[in-house]
């Protein structure tokens, strides 16, 4: 069952994509997608919806989300998949999680101005769908928009990651909580492109052991932001420690994502795939 089509981590204008949910399940479908999750950040509202679509284009469907946790002083993203998407802990976890993105984004908002890069806040806004999850993605396209930078890739680094004038950390949900909302709603708990967090040997050590300690029960392997040596790295971690491999291609939008709703290589056949564990949550 690894030679399966499963694009199990994307994002919609529920977040900080630029498709709809339905948009999105028509892409993936027109892809050869046959398994589909949609994952907005700390969000859920987009789970009917998403469901509805997928069935109608004959794929299957687990709900999904994505969590942004602090670990080790950095930002951590834990996919949670198959859970009940009308859980009241879960949905109580993320609207506190949601919670600070606002005064985070009024404040990168200051730090620009003071480079001379005025009205970013009301800029970023109108690229939001969603206000209560506006994020750096939404302050990029606002700079690109307006001739800034050339693309959302410059303006990152030229403002948006620590050290940049545009950049303000923000505490997230703890890893146990994010874990146990997501484990205690019925799903499973993946972490998300681990490869991105550029995490010294213990950190990431620490980071797969306390997971595993929680409750945790995936890694995402392949994944649009993996290089083909990382998705054997991340094989080996996933034989290591247990856990169940998945793939996702993280597609946010048609001109920004490099990898493309159901473009992604299979999962290496050794592993133990997340939906074969979900089977009895797979719609």
């Amino acid at each position: 069952m690894s030679i399966l089509n499963a694009d199990l981590h994307c994002h919609s204008v529920v977040s900080d994509g630029t498709l709809t949910p339905e948009e999105l399940a028509a892409r993936a479908a027109a892809n050869g997608v046959e398994l589909w999750s949609l994952t907005d950040h700390d969000e859920i509202a987009g789970q009917q919806r998403a469901a509805q679509a997928a069935r109608s284009h004959g794929m299957k469907y687990l709900t999904g989300t994505e969590i942004s946790v602090t670990f080790a002083d950095q930002t951590v993203h834990i996919v949670g998949l198959g859970f009940d998407a009308g859980d009241e802990e879960m949905m109580s976890g993320l609207l506190a999680t949601r919670g600070g993105r606002e005064q985070r984004a009024r404040e990168m908002a200051a730090g620009l101005a003071a480079v001379g890069i005025q009205d970013a806040y009301e800029g970023a806004l109108k690229y939001v769908g969603n206000p209560e999850l506006i994020s750096r993605t939404h302050f990029a396209r606002f700079l690109v928009e307006s001739g800034v930078c050339r693309d959302t890739g410059e303006v990152f680094r030229r403002f948006l990651v620590e050290g940049k004038p545009g950049y303000v950390s923000h505490r997230w949900a703890s890893l146990g909580a994010a874990v146990q909302w997501i484990t205690r709603a019925g799903g499973m708990a993946v972490i998300a492109h681990p490869a991105r967090y550029r995490f010294t040997a213990n950190e990431e050590f620490a980071l797969f052991t306390e997971f595993k300690a929680h409750g945790g029960r995936g890694v995402e392997v392949v994944t649009g932001s993996h290089t083909a040596a990382e998705y054997v790295t991340y094989a080996e971690a996933a034989r290591e420690y247990g856990l169940a491999a998945s793939r996702g291609s993280d597609f946010h939008s048609p001109g920004e994502s490099h990898t493309d709703l159901g473009q992604l290589p299979y999962l290496p056949g050794e592993l133990t795939p997340v939906w074969e564990v979900l089977a009895d949550r797979i719609q």
